[in-house]
């Protein structure tokens, strides 16, 4: 594979959580499908797939597409509620077991070389997946769905994440497995290494189908650092 020379050395990574760190997304497909059914609304694991990395309204807009009925705000805010609590029971069975192959190796190969390192999730929920899989405490920066007003595309996450990091956009690498969180780190000008569903996207800068495939394809050079992981 073949990598475009980066414009300056990378500073700090700043992950998603679900489907990058933490296996999240059956639960995630369960409250969905169980809220669907109790609505008599057709919901599929390919409609599912719409949904990854944005906000939990915006979800419930991409199923609420298939209904006939019209739904209130206030409706809406209580069904996007109810998904929340189940899913929120769902991840009481949430371990370290969860995360995914070669985080918790990327992580101390970063710390390694002093590279900063943030979340920038649009859960709401993230705080508590952090928890549950004693992930909480090796990020020096954690921005959630709790600290933002817009959801990906939107770079805001991203965008704050730096600026807590100290650090500048063009300077910082984002690792994503959603398109919509794709689009937002580009808006941001930050590069993207796509993993799992999102490294297919063509306008990523690296992509791997996880993180152990990619300590193996870091170009020379990248990280600020004379040291390579």
């Amino acid at each position: 594979m073949q990598f475009e020379k980066p414009k300056m050395n990378i500073k700090a990574v700043i992950f998603d959580l679900d489907g990058v760190l933490v296996n999240t997304d059956e639960f995630h497909y369960q409250a969905w499908k169980e809220l669907a059914d109790e609505l008599g609304i057709p919901f599929d694991r390919n409609i599912n797939e719409r949904l990854r990395g944005v906000s939990r309204m915006e979800s419930l807009e991409v199923i609420l597409e298939q209904s006939a009925k019209n739904f209130t705000q206030q409706e809406k805010m209580l069904l996007t509620d109810k998904k929340n609590e189940r899913y929120r029971a769902l991840l009481n069975d949430l371990s370290a077991d969860d995360v995914l192959p070669g985080v918790i190796s990327f992580i101390n190969n970063l710390n390694r070389i002093n590279i900063k390192m943030a979340i920038g999730s649009s859960s709401k929920n993230a705080p508590l997946i952090l928890e549950k899989t004693s992930l909480d405490s090796l990020f020096d920066v954690v921005i959630d769905g709790n600290q933002i007003s817009r959801s990906k595309p939107h770079p805001e996450v991203f965008l704050k994440a730096a600026q807590q990091l100290g650090e500048k956009p063009e300077a910082c690498l984002v690792v994503e497995d959603a398109d919509a969180g794709v689009e937002a780190a580009l808006r941001a000008g930050m590069r993207v290494l796509a993993v799992g569903a999102a490294a297919s996207n063509p306008k990523v800068h690296f992509a791997a189908s996880n993180l152990i495939e990619f300590i193996g394809q870091i170009p020379k050079n990248s990280f600020k650092s004379k040291h390579i992981i």
